[in-house]
C-alpha cells in the first residue's frame, strides 16, 4: 500500500519515517515528498582510465573524482554523461516501511534521468540517497544544489523485516553521506 501525504505525515510523527531537515510545503505531493539535490558529485575520470574492470580489486570510487559545487553555482551535466550525486535530505526508515525513489517528470522531459535501477530503499535504510544522474538529451543541463531533484514514495510492509538494512552484515551503503560508487567489484569472483 502506497502511503498518502496524510499517512506520510502520520508515519513521520510516529518516527517510522524520519527525514531531515524538515520539509517545507513545496516539497510535499499527494503521495510523495521531494528531495533536493546536494552539492557533492562523483564523476568518472574516463580520460585517465580506459574502462571499469569489475574483477579488479581496486575500488570503483578510486577511478572517480569528487566535485563540490559552490553555493549559487551549477553542476553542468553534459549529453550522454553520467554522474553520481547525493540528496540534501537524510532518510531513515523503520523496519516495516520501504521507500521508492522516483525521478521528477519535469526533469525527465528534458532528458535528465535521476536513477537507472536503484530506486528501492529497504526497510531499515539510514542515510542520504545517492542519485545516478544521466543526461539523455543533446544539450548540457545546469543542475543547481538545492533544487528539487527526485521524489520518494513509501509503502507499508505486511510485517517488520527480520533483518533491517542497517543491520545486514554485508550492507554496502548504510549511513552514506556522500555519493558512493558501486561496490560491485567485491562481489565479482575471478573464475
Amino acid at each position: 500500500m502506497v502511503l498518502s501525504d496524510v499517512d506520510i505525515r502520520r508515519y513521520m510523527q510516529a518516527g517510522k519515517i524520519r527525514i531531515s531537515p524538515e520539509l517545507p510545503p513545496e516539497q510535499w505531493g499527494s503521495c510523495s515528498v521531494d528531495f533536493r539535490l546536494g552539492a557533492e558529485f562523483s564523476v568518472f575520470e574516463h580520460s585517465r582510465h580506459p574502462y571499469i574492470d569489475l574483477r579488479e580489486k581496486g575500488a570503483i570510487q578510486d577511478i572517480m573524482s569528487t566535485v563540490v559545487v559552490k553555493p549559487g553555482e551549477a553542476f553542468i551535466l553534459q549529453p550522454r554523461e553520467f554522474a553520481l550525486a547525493i540528496t540534501d535530505e537524510t532518510l531513515e526508515l523503520d523496519d516495516d516501511v520501504l521507500g521508492r525513489l522516483e525521478g521528477r517528470s519535469s526533469l525527465g522531459r528534458i532528458g535528465i534521468i535521476v536513477h537507472g535501477t536503484a530506486g528501492l530503499f529497504d526497510p531499515g535504510w539510514r542515510g542520504k540517497a545517492t542519485l545516478e544522474l544521466s543526461n539523455l538529451g543533446r544539450m548540457p543541463v545546469a543542475l543547481y544544489p538545492g533544487m528539487r531533484i527526485c521524489s520518494f514514495t513509501f509503502e507499508q510492509l505486511s510485517s517488520p523485516v527480520s533483518v533491517p538494512y542497517y543491520k545486514k552484515a554485508g550492507n554496502k551503503y548504510a549511513g552514506q553521506t556522500s555519493p558512493l560508487a558501486s561496490k560491485l567489484t567485491a562481489e565479482v569472483s575471478k573464475k
